[in-house]
């Protein structure tokens, strides 16, 4: 099989030439789901592997497959494994899981005192991040950084985001505490016990994270209400 053949790595500079293809791939897949992401440039991401602070994921031949990297946040009290990426023909091979364990692991290695987290919209991603360890917490067990706040600006949920005072949002937050975490098997049996409460819970935060916010729009005059159409229309759908 194809999938067999793909190789995960930590990228190096001779990487660079990817940066483009997934800064635009990035894009295109947040815009397909209706959700936001945190924009990168192409330039942000080269850095990133230059610094040795990536994973990526390429055939023999060289065909680009996926790619994940690490931001450093609070005076490296926190870690967050960003920018999680698979060429569309690959989803659903199992590769992301590889990916992610990858750069988990270089984040270990890098900063073995760091707490690493995440924040995702994701059911698969979810169960891929307790399959590592990470347990869902609430938004102020992450960082305060505020440069990591700043970079939701470019998500379609930012206006929520910021309704909420930062407290919360339509992405469930997780975390990996290197001092006080449960084992990996015990975070993924629990995620496998209660899948569907945590699909469920999702779906009921974000209807009424969405709920709230449309009607203060309307209470407050402002006619706009969401940025984005596809946004609106992907909830609908929940």
């Amino acid at each position: 099989m194809l999938e067999d053949k793909i190789i995960v790595r930590i990228a190096n500079s001779s990487d660079v030439h990817y940066a483009e293809t997934v800064t635009n791939e990035m894009e295109s897949s947040a815009k397909a789901r209706g959700t936001g992401i945190a924009k990168r440039s192409p330039e942000y991401i080269a850095a990133k592997i230059e610094e040795g602070k990536a994973v990526i994921a390429v055939l023999p031949d060289g065909k680009w497959v996926g790619f994940c990297y690490i931001e450093v946040w609070g005076h490296e009290q926190f870690v967050a494994n960003s920018g999680l990426i698979v060429s569309p023909e690959f989803r659903k091979s199992g590769i992301a899981k590889k990916i992610k364990q990858t750069i988990f692991n270089l984040s270990r290695q890098k900063y073995p005192s760091a707490k690493i987290f995440g924040l995702t919209t994701g059911l698969a991603v979810m169960k891929i991040n307790s399959d590592l360890g990470y347990e869902p917490v609430t938004y102020s067990e992450l960082t305060d950084d505020e440069e990591f706040w700043a970079g939701c600006k470019s998500c379609v949920n930012y206006d929520i985001l910021m309704s909420k005072d930062r407290k919360n949002c339509m992405c469930t937050a997780m975390l990996y505490d290197p001092v006080d975490h449960y084992e990996p098997a015990e975070t993924s049996d629990e995620f496998k016990q209660n899948s569907k409460l945590y699909e469920r819970f999702m779906k009921i935060k974000q209807s009424k994270l969405l709920g709230w916010f449309r009607k203060k729009e309307t209470v407050s005059g402002n006619g706009n209400g969401l940025k984005s159409k596809s946004l609106f229309h992907y909830f609908l759908n929940l």
